[in-house]
């Protein structure tokens, strides 16, 4: 299980370099929200470790999305993470498939994140069981759950232990990887243990359990110790 932190800014990145993976994001924009292009290279020309990139919470606008999604691999990002926050399965799959080929056909070798939401029914968009076999039928890489409403409620409010083991199973045996984010704590990451994803997120986690605020190194240093 490796742990992704998602800082805001080159500063805060300063902060989670021992982090597995280090995510960009914008939380002010959304729980996927996007950063800018010349923050994705600035935090890549940080670290050796893998960078993700957030590109955003999308509607079903999959020109969009695949033109984003290029925008941030090109910009450094070895992941690039994009969340559907819509319904209908047809429509996820050809948003899917855009924003995998945009990164695929000139960066064979980066990674597609696909997120669907914890909290899909007050969102009402597509739940992440409708989603897995998609993400897989696209040829992406990795299927997600994050919660979509950054209202403090936890993912595991949402969706218990045994639905995240059963989705963590369902990928696996899609031949895709797990991440799961969403308002986690230091509790939950025994429960994650046995869930056993390839990857947790986490930000407000690292950040003394307000997301607004700054990443901290010392919780960075706390979770990377209790994940491995």
């Amino acid at each position: 299980m490796q742990l992704l932190v998602s800082p805001a800014t080159i500063e805060e990145a300063k902060h989670a370099l021992a982090a597995d993976i280090v995510d960009v994001k914008r939380p002010e924009e959304g729980s996927l929200g996007a950063s800018f292009p010349w923050i994705i290279r600035a935090i890549k020309d940080l670290t050796h470790k893998p960078v993700s990139a957030a590109i955003g919470d999308f509607d079903y606008k999959p020109g969009g999305a695949s033109l984003t999604a290029l925008g941030a691999a090109a910009a450094g990002a070895d992941y690039v993470k994009i969340g559907l926050m819509f319904d209908g399965k047809e429509e996820a799959l050809a948003l899917i498939h855009a924003v995998t080929r945009a990164v695929k056909d000139s960066y064979p070798e980066k990674y597609v994140v696909i997120a669907a939401y914890s909290d899909w029914e007050r969102l009402d968009t597509i739940s992440p069981f409708e989603m897995a076999p998609l993400v897989a039928k696209a040829g992406a890489d990795i299927a997600m759950v994050d919660t979509g409403i950054k209202d403090g409620r936890s993912t595991f409010e949402f969706m218990d232990e045994e639905q995240l083991l059963e989705f963590t199973t369902l990928n696996r045996t899609l031949g895709l990887k797990t991440a799961l984010a969403g308002s986690l704590k230091f509790p939950d990451i025994e429960r994650l243990k046995r869930i056993n994803p390839e990857i947790i997120g986490v930000r407000g986690m690292v950040c003394g359990g307000d997301r607004t605020a700054m990443v901290r190194e010392d919780l960075v240093l706390k979770a990377i110790s209790m994940v491995h």
